[in-house]
């Protein structure tokens, strides 16, 4: 019976497009290409509002949703434990949960749950908590298959907020962008046994998670760590360049992740370090343009769509400006400012903005205007992880609540 459940779960999770399986989606670029969400050309009708499907309490983290095969998996903490819970998608029921001891105390006093968002893939669920365990579920049963103590095995320094990197599944493999000592600054392991494979550079742990893509034929795994971007063969863990790119200031973080199209890679970061365009050809990165006036991204990573990026602009405590840019040059678009913090995701040629607030906006995706579609708020604030998008649905949870509404 359970190689049964295995088996329906697997078949379903690798031929539904529109799951959200790891975080900013299925290929980590936050578009959602699903079905469910097909407005008319002038956007949702007036007075559009998503339905409420269901809410279901939750503990502490900013670790988002993830979806698969019709089920959701919430990473969270409650008390002194680390909690893994898998829902029904559409209704929100438990499946099955896990756990393990957690000693996590943030330095700044802010939320002391796990940051990092967690991937299923081959037919399994991956975690790394705030502490720095990383784990290893069966999805179909919750079935712990294995732990690795990171901060034990590598020394890796708590950072300013713990451990934040959400882990990326590339083939067999598991990456981190870890900030372990003595060359461990990023690291791969089995996907199937938790064991080390390989691990490369002596750069600090950034906030920003890894992305694998091809690029003319050539499978690349991209870290922006603290230092900056890290450009890593994902099979044997070689480096193949190192761009430095990251603000003098202490304080510092790079969180975004780093957007690719086509042989261009795209970073952004605050704290005056600013974004820039780098052209990738085989081994060497070339600088195509810098500035810090064009788009820093403080924690949400922007989307881009037929040559433009959108995302926010400026410290998200400053109360960040909403902008659109051209990919080629950087320049400025248009740009909303006061619109304040949150995250955005790409549906179409639509944006789906959910704001710090709670709100969630719909705008068109066009580099002539911003222009608001729809909106309407959908839970109370604040609101700092990021959503979840599919089969139609949206999955928003805030301090407290996890939430699930209709965008059919």
């Amino acid at each position: 019976m359970r190689f049964i459940l295995t088996f329906l779960i697997l078949t379903c999770y690798t031929a539904r497009g529109e799951d959200w399986p790891q975080f900013l989606g299925p290929a980590r670029n936050g578009v959602y290409s699903g079905v469910g969400v097909e407005w008319t050309k002038n956007g949702p009708a007036p007075g559009w509002k998503p339905t409420q499907i269901w809410k279901k309490d939750v503990g502490q983290g900013f670790s988002a949703p993830v979806v698969a095969g019709g089920r959701l998996i919430i990473f969270h903490r409650l008390e002194n434990r680390a909690v893994v819970d898998c829902l029904d998608a559409s209704s929100g029921r438990p499946a099955w949960s896990a756990e393990y001891p957690t000693n996590y105390r943030d330095d700044f006093g802010f939320d002391e749950g796990p940051r990092g968002t967690p991937a299923i893939a081959l037919g399994k669920v991956y975690t790394f908590g705030a502490e720095g365990v990383l784990q290893c579920l069966d999805f179909a049963t919750g079935k712990r298959l294995w732990t690795v103590d990171t901060r034990q095995k590598f020394g890796a320094d708590k950072g300013f907020f713990g451990q934040v990197c959400s882990p990326l599944v590339e083939g067999e493999r598991v990456l981190l962008n870890l900030g372990g000592r003595h060359g461990a600054g990023i690291a791969a392991f089995d996907a199937q046994t938790g064991k080390m494979l390989w691990t490369a550079t002596d750069d600090e742990a950034g906030y920003s998670v890894p992305i694998a893509v091809t690029i003319a034929g050539l499978r690349h795994a991209l870290f922006l760590t603290r230092a900056g971007l890290v450009d890593v063969d994902p099979a044997t863990g070689h480096v193949r360049f190192q761009f430095p790119w990251r603000s003098r200031s202490q304080a510092s973080v790079n969180a975004a992740a780093p957007i690719v199209i086509g042989n261009l890679v795209f970073l952004s970061a605050s704290y005056g370090t600013g974004a820039t365009l780098l052209e990738i050809n085989g081994t060497k990165a070339k600088q195509l343009w810098s500035s810090d006036d064009a788009l820093s991204n403080h924690y949400a990573t922007s989307v881009y769509r037929d040559g433009y990026l959108y995302g926010y602009h400026g410290r998200q405590e400053y109360g960040q400006s909403l902008r659109c840019v051209e990919l080629k040059s950087g320049k400025v678009q248009w740009n909303e400012d006061g619109f304040g913090a949150g995250t955005v995701t790409l549906t179409g040629d639509r944006l789906l903005l959910v704001r710090e607030s709670g709100e969630t906006v719909i705008a068109e995706a066009s580099p002539k205007a911003f222009r608001i579609l729809a909106r309407a708020p959908l839970v109370p604030a604040t609101v700092r992880a990021y959503p979840a998008l599919a089969d139609g649905k949206l999955y928003v949870r805030n301090e407290r609540t996890l939430a699930c509404f209709s965008l059919k």
